[in-house]
């Protein structure tokens, strides 16, 4: 850590491919691209590392033909570093099986059945060569009853046990995933278990799966507490702006979210002002930037109206100019996070936040 600012802080993480700076942000590349963008262009916008999904990688096109190809950095193209997420989101996104041995998922892509295991899922991170790889772990949607989170929480432990017996590459950064929905002794029982096992970093998950924003920072404010301060913290799937500049104020390092490129393809962008609804018919024919406070490449060269025009007509074309200027949007409010830190005015930072961006109720 170089600087704190209260629980803020400003920091540098050492991986195999690089050092990178903290706070920061991690556009997701789930199949190894972020949807619509060539990976040059994001790492054009400044960003260090790029997230990518086990589960979809092992089963198109497989780790053996990613490690074949020299590992992740060298498929995606991407000239930073990488993060794999294991599977966990997708256990309770498709609804999967959950055993003690592991967890049981239809095949999206054929249909078959597939089997994922905490030890696999190392070992096919491993394989395809991800700077920092992520335990697996199982998420639970909110709201729902305590004794599904306790067993939930107990099971991500004992996963999370297996997953670090396993880990045999040294230049690998495994991260443990803190579970226990919006219940604060509940995050406090799976942080003390999975702090107890020295993982290089620790995850906050479960989260942005249903639940209020403020529940949100209830469920991170008890789980800091016990992660310990000499290790990177990372909120997974969070990135609205109002979570992410609290989550930064609270002490955590890392964030990734599809929220900044999924509502560009559908027609919105961030603002300092707030979300705008390109679709809106006030935006026909006008010939002003999304935001005439933002230097990106799509505000200095494309109107509102050409992208209101093209958001009717060719969607795909429209999302990935809004898609450009969305993780720029997140490219500079990180960068303003991390000025704020080293400025010691954070407060006033998440302060402005919080006038444009937060959600009642």
């Amino acid at each position: 850590m170089l600087q704190s600012s209260g629980a803020a802080r400003r920091g540098r993480l050492s991986l195999r491919s690089g050092v990178v700076e903290t706070p920061l942000f991690m556009p997701v590349a789930t199949r190894g691209m972020v949807r619509l963008l060539p990976t040059q262009v994001v790492a054009e916008l400044g960003y260090q590392v790029l997230l990518s999904n086990t589960y979809h990688l092992m089963l198109r096109p497989g780790a053996k033909v990613i490690a074949e190809m020299g590992g992740l950095n060298a498929f995606t193209g991407f000239a930073g570093a990488s993060l794999t997420d294991s599977g966990g989101f997708q256990i309770m996104s498709l609804g999967a099986t959950i055993t003690t041995e592991g967890a049981r998922f239809r095949n999206v892509y054929d249909g078959s059945w597939v089997t994922l295991t905490p030890e696999e899922a190392v070992s096919t991170q491993e394989m395809i060569g991800a700077d920092v790889a992520m335990v697996l772990d199982v998420c639970t949607k909110l709201p729902n009853d305590r004794g599904v989170l306790e067993r939930n929480l107990d099971l991500t432990s004992v996963w999370a046990e297996r997953s670090r017996s396993v880990h045999n590459d040294d230049t690998q950064r495994l991260f443990g995933i803190v579970q226990g929905g919006v219940d604060s002794e509940l995050r406090a029982v799976s942080a003390k278990a999975i702090v107890g096992l020295d993982f290089d970093g620790y995850a906050i998950g479960g989260l942005a799966v249903g639940e209020s924003q403020d529940s949100t920072l209830d469920a991170i404010r008890a789980t800091v507490s016990y992660l310990p301060p000499d290790r990177p913290r990372y909120l997974m799937g969070v990135g609205d702006p109002y979570l992410l500049a609290h989550g930064v104020a609270l002490g955590v390092d890392m964030f990734d979210c599809v929220a900044p490129t999924r509502i560009a393809r559908h027609g919105t962008a961030l603002t300092q002002q707030g979300p705008l609804r390109v679709k809106g018919w006030g935006n026909r024919g006008l010939d002003e930037p999304l935001d005439a406070d933002c230097n990106c490449r799509v505000c200095q060269s494309t109107s509102r109206g050409l992208l209101h025009h093209l958001i009717h007509v060719d969607a795909q074309s429209a999302g990935a100019l809004l898609s450009v200027h969305n993780l720029s949007f997140q490219a500079r409010l990180i960068s303003r996070l991390r000025g704020a830190i080293e400025d010691h005015t954070i407060d006033e930072l998440v302060a402005n936040v919080d006038s444009i961006w937060r959600r009642s109720g």
